[in-house]
């Protein structure tokens, strides 16, 4: 498994692996709909934020998207093939997010996240730290998470 910049060819697949992966989590059509503009991959997105590809010779297994601002960085996406899950893609992509976050000077990676995805990002070392309205449903309440870097040593 390597990880890579996207090609500006693949963000229309990216978006659809993110559309897939939000749909494992049982949500009707329409409310994937609702969240397709969230999960787009866009020029700007890589333009603004840090994006990778997790790909290996069976093709792409997953994508990430780490914002920084100054010393809070923002996990934006992480999406796993559906087919993949299990195989240890988001962790991989997780600790990417964290590294990537923290070389940057950022003290936190805050992660508003699908409940159903709250407990992989708790395995994963981050705290629940509140709510946040989502960004796709007027109303809709997301579990807001932090993950706690540590600072960088100097050598």
């Amino acid at each position: 498994m390597r990880l890579r910049s996207p090609s500006h060819y693949e963000y229309a697949t990216l978006t659809d692996l993110c559309m897939r992966s939000k749909a494992v989590w049982g949500y009707p059509d329409d409310i994937l709909e609702e969240f397709r503009a969230e999960l787009t991959i866009a020029e700007e997105d890589v333009e603004s934020s840090i994006v990778i590809v997790a790909d290996d010779i069976r093709g792409i297994a997953g994508v990430a998207q780490v914002a920084l601002d100054g010393d809070t960085a923002w996990l934006e996406k992480l999406f796993v093939e559906p087919t993949r899950l299990g195989e240890g893609t988001g962790q991989m992509m997780y600790v990417w997010a964290c590294r990537v976050a923290q070389d940057s000077g950022a003290r936190d990676l805050v992660i508003d996240c699908d409940p159903d995805a709250m407990k992989f990002y708790l395995r994963m070392g981050a705290e629940r730290d509140g709510e946040a309205e989502s960004p796709s449903i007027s109303g809709r309440m997301l579990p807001r998470l932090v993950h706690r870097l540590h600072p960088m040593r100097s050598r």
